[in-house]
């Protein structure tokens, strides 16, 4: 229900446009989005069973490559069923307290996110680059506990956003010009000047993501440089494949989650903004489990032997 103030109506419900405002898209989306749904999370819980399953793959490596599909499946599970509901749904509304809770658990997935990738990079320039120190360096004891503080930091880092969110109020416009509650999105819309919550958000965003990433580019350029160096041309055309197909997907993530949140203020068209976000939030977790298993022998030869039994 709105609640007047004075003069003023606050806005408690919000309506979200989606990828398109023609109609006659909205089922061909709906099943494009629902084919996509069911294979990112065939793909990242189908990752996780085969971790769990196999005794060979509790390693390091394996327990950060599972907290990822975990991530992974958990960014799909809060965005994508909403999109899909409101490809359906003519209204398409969607409450402050469900936009809130919407936003929290993305950014606490994505927050962790970026704390696995910039581990998995640096565990493989540890068993690159120092493989008789990775028993020490990186034991699974320490594996867990980092795995573990990535997600506290996770679902604590978005606390303060939604602490400063809750701040805000919306009277004016109760329209959100995107698939899900973005909160860039919210401050448009806000009758309150956003200016510490944008400030906030760049901060943030920019001590959790150029550290991270900057770990993943000095780690790879490590390995890159060793295998120049040590390994034959078999094995060097291997490892390149591999470290690419890891670095694309590193690049699509984190070029899209920085030009949308570390970036200044721009004059982009709110439809190049939707493309962004689709890459984050739909496309990467989709790609993931395939980038990081299918070039990965133990996975596939776990996963064979899964098939054949």
């Amino acid at each position: 229900m709105d609640i007047s103030e004075g003069n003023k109506t606050l806005v408690t419900e919000f309506v979200l446009t989606g990828l398109t405002d023609r109609p006659w898209l909205h089922v061909l989306f709906f099943v494009v989005f629902l084919v996509v749904y069911l294979i990112t999370m065939v793909g990242n819980l189908g990752l996780i069973v085969l971790i769990w399953k196999d005794p060979h793959l509790h390693m390091p490596m394996y327990l950060f490559l599972g907290g990822l599909a975990f991530s992974d499946a958990c960014t799909s599970t809060f965005i994508t069923p909403r999109m899909l509901v409101n490809f359906l749904d003519k209204t398409a509304m969607i409450s402050l307290a469900e936009c809130i809770t919407q936003f929290y658990f993305f950014a606490s997935s994505a927050t962790t996110e970026c704390f696995l990738l910039g581990m998995m990079a640096y565990d493989r320039y540890v068993a690159i680059c120092n493989p008789l120190l990775y028993p020490v360096m990186m034991s699974n004891k320490l594996s867990a506990q980092l795995l573990s503080i990535s997600y506290v930091i996770g679902f604590l880092h978005p606390l303060v956003h939604v602490s400063l969110l809750l701040r805000l109020t919306f009277c004016r416009f109760n329209i959100i010009h995107c698939f899900y509650c973005e909160i860039l999105q919210l401050f448009k819309i806000s009758c309150n000047d956003p200016s510490i919550n944008a400030l906030m958000i760049f901060i943030f965003g920019a001590f959790i993501q150029i550290p991270t990433l900057m770990t993943i580019i000095i780690s790879y350029t490590r390995v890159l440089f060793d295998i120049l160096k040590k390994k034959s041309e078999k094995g060097r055309s291997k490892a390149f494949s591999t470290c690419s197909a890891h670095l694309l997907s590193v690049s699509l993530y984190y070029g899209t989650l920085i030009f949308m949140y570390v970036r200044p203020a721009s004059g982009l068209a709110e439809d190049q903004d939707k493309v962004y976000s689709l890459f984050y939030t739909i496309i990467i977790p989709l790609l993931s489990p395939f980038i990081y298993s299918l070039r990965n022998k133990e996975v596939m030869h776990t996963l064979r032997r899964v098939i054949r039994k």
